[in-house]
């Protein structure tokens, strides 16, 4: 019973002992050692012993990516202008020593650079500059802040500018400045539409012209093409079939009705009209008729000069023009069936 006293005080110190040197290190965990206050090493992932009493765990680090998001700090721009900016960071330690024993508060130290880089970027730059350059602003950043962080164990991955906040006053001040910015455009569009719209409006209507111009010049020359065929058949026709004066005398005064046609006051025959019907009123009219005076000779009467026309009443004709020319149309009526009649024997 005396022994079994000590055998236990020796297996508690036994066991105290090797719990004491066992040291498991979770993964992405990284501990400094320290031997009688002075670095010895760092423990990697994994089970790792240590002398008891000796050693000691002084710092335990995470090697991961951490994300630190500071707080809005005021900044002054280069026009006078205070500015609230807060950022996100992504850093991560690479080395654990250097991160225990090189700095203090790596995360106070990387905050205060971060806010004194901001001062030194944004105060060279005005509101809108640093409103539209946080490319350029996360950029520069990342350059100092790496340049600072490498000799602490630290490696920033990414800097981003989460947020810049004007004064109130000057964000009122944008928002109207964006409205009319929005309206002027808004003008803009709706000017350049109407413009668009009559430069279209006129093409078509000068388009439309352009056709029914061509359509009437086409139809024109159609119809003259038509006329002059027209013509041409019938002076074909009229040579070909050697027509008798007395036809030719009858068509050209079918075309005297149609002189006072269009509500004209006053119509002008050409002087070859009277030689027309005299030239009718002689081959149809009988032998010795009473149309003529005693020892007139019906063959001389008066008439203008051939090409000269006769101005005839302003408001109709005269009286003894028109029995002559319906005396004349009568007889002219009665030899064209005449010589139908003929035709139709002769063809029998």
């Amino acid at each position: 019973m005396e022994l079994l006293v000590p055998i236990a005080v020796l297996a508690a110190l036994v066991v105290f002992v090797v719990a004491s040197a066992i040291r498991i290190v979770p993964q992405a965990r990284r501990y400094n050692i320290e031997r009688f206050g002075r670095y010895q090493r760092t423990l990697q992932p994994g089970l790792n012993l240590i002398i008891p009493l000796v050693d000691r765990v002084n710092t335990k680090l995470d090697v991961r990516e951490h994300v630190y998001s500071s707080d809005p700090k005021p900044v002054i721009t280069e026009d006078n202008l205070v500015v609230a900016i807060d950022t996100v960071l992504y850093y991560q330690i690479t080395d654990p020593r250097a991160a225990a024993y090189e700095v203090a508060d790596y995360l106070q130290a990387i905050d205060h650079l971060t806010v004194t880089t901001l001062r030194n970027l944004i105060g060279s730059m005005d509101l809108e500059s640093t409103l539209t350059s946080r490319e350029t602003i996360n950029t520069r950043l990342r350059e100092v802040l790496d340049e600072a962080t490498g000799r602490w164990g630290i490696r920033v991955n990414r800097v981003e500018i989460k947020a810049i906040d004007p004064p109130a006053n000057i964000k009122e001040a944008m928002e109207k400045q964006m409205r009319a910015e929005r309206d002027k455009r808004a003008a803009i569009l709706h000017a350049e539409g109407e413009r668009q719209a009559l430069i279209l409006t006129a093409e078509g209507t000068r388009n439309k012209l352009i056709l029914e111009a061509e359509g009437r010049q086409q139809a024109t020359i159609l119809e003259a093409d038509g006329e002059a065929k027209a013509l041409e058949r019938v002076f074909q026709s009229v040579h070909a079939n050697d027509a008798d004066p007395k036809v030719l005398a009858y068509k050209y005064l079918e075309m005297l009705p149609r002189l006072a046609e269009g509500g004209n006051s006053f119509f002008v025959i050409p002087g070859e009209l009277t030689e027309a019907v005299r030239t009718v009123t002689a081959a149809f009219a009988p032998e010795g008729g009473a149309d003529h005076a005693p020892g007139q000779d019906r063959r001389a009467p008066a008439r203008p000069v051939s090409g000269s026309p006769q101005r005839i009443g302003p408001v109709a004709r005269p009286q003894a023009i028109e029995a002559e020319a319906a005396r004349a149309a009568e007889l002219a009526r009665a030899a064209v069936d005449e010589a139908k009649n003929e035709v139709e024997r002769a063809s029998l």
